[in-house]
């Protein structure tokens, strides 16, 4: 699959219809809201490794000039300091980022859960099913389209 074939797939079978997007500019969290589709410029093509496969997957990475641009025109939201991304326990900081925003955002506690994104956002919200990433995500990759697609 093509990286936009993988992103229009990924956007009809996904249950989320806004989008909270992190990243770390100059040792700062930020975070900024996307109403429907994330934006096409921060959707990238990559690969697995040949160990794991080697499939296609779309990533979600914004460059230094589109993180400063959301900085600058006021529609990013400062969280801190990078080090809330720290943690001694077994989550990443894709995790601890999906936490911070969640108990931020609803005021209920964060469990990890595998709810595929077919069914529901990460945290619904005024109605509205949305999924958080964090720079350098994975949004999807061709195995599981494709797996989903046959179901």
């Amino acid at each position: 699959m093509t990286l936009t074939e993988m992103i229009t797939t990924y956007n009809k079978l996904s249950a989320a219809n806004s989008y909270i997007f992190g990243f770390i500019m100059n040792h700062l969290l930020y975070y900024i809201c996307f109403d429907g589709h994330l934006p096409e410029n921060l959707l990238k093509f990559d690969r697995a490794s040949s160990k794991r496969g080697g499939a296609a997957k779309v990533r979600v990475r914004a460059s230094a000039e589109i993180k400063r641009a959301f900085v600058e025109s006021g529609k990013a939201i400062l969280l801190g300091s990078e080090s809330l991304l720290d943690t001694n326990d077994k989550y990443n900081k894709g995790d601890r980022f999906e936490k911070i925003i969640t108990e931020l955002l609803t005021g209920e506690k964060w469990y990890k859960n595998s709810t595929p994104f077919t069914d529901a956002g990460d945290i619904e919200l005024n109605g509205k099913q949305i999924q958080i990433k964090m720079n350098d995500a994975e949004l999807t990759n061709e195995n599981t389209l494709r797996r989903f697609l046959a179901a």
